[in-house]
């Protein structure tokens, strides 16, 4: 039998990527890690931090960089962009499952809105925040192997999640 799957979990920020993430984690017994706490860490900066210092574009390539590390069966929380680069998006489906956790803007944007510690929230207005929403849901289409509705019940989202998993690594066993 090959080894586990990751599970890329991608979509707008608030979508529910780490609480569903953790909900998995426990349903499939593996390791659970949210990438920008896994950043933060490695970093020893906060998120406003590193965008402050550094930039977005250093942010991503962190991202990109860490999300590599993390190929190893874990279920992964990644950031709102992280599954927007192209190559990181193409790593992701090589070594895993990138699911896209579909959830409308108007719940996400209740889950974010005031969020001091992420700095596209803070710098952008709820008209952006729908903008870049739009434009980010087309490429987590385009580079997810797999789309849930995230307007459901974590539940039901979690249990659909892991029948993909089961699926993706069964058709690997064959």
């Amino acid at each position: 039998m090959s080894k586990p799957l990751s599970v890329y979990l991608c979509g707008f920020m608030g979508c529910g990527k780490s609480h569903i993430g953790r909900q998995l984690s426990t349903a499939l017994n593996r390791r659970f890690v949210d990438l920008d706490k896994y950043i933060v860490a490695a970093e020893k900066m906060s998120i406003p931090e590193i965008f402050e210092k550094h930039g977005e574009p250093h942010f991503r390539r962190l991202e990109a960089m860490y999300i590599r590390e993390l190929s190893d069966g874990s279920i992964v929380a990644t950031g709102g962009g992280a599954l927007i680069n192209d190559e990181t998006a193409r790593f992701a489906r090589e070594s895993g499952l990138p699911v896209y956790i579909n959830t409308s803007f108007e719940v996400c944007y209740r889950r974010i809105r005031g969020d001091a510690n992420r700095p596209l929230v803070v710098s952008n207005t709820p008209e952006q925040l729908q903008e870049l929403y739009n434009k980010r849901a087309k490429i987590y289409r385009h580079n997810a192997m797999c789309m849930v509705n995230g307007n459901t019940r974590d539940t039901v989202i979690t249990e659909e999640i892991v029948k993909l998993v089961r699926f993706h690594e069964s058709s690997l066993n064959t």
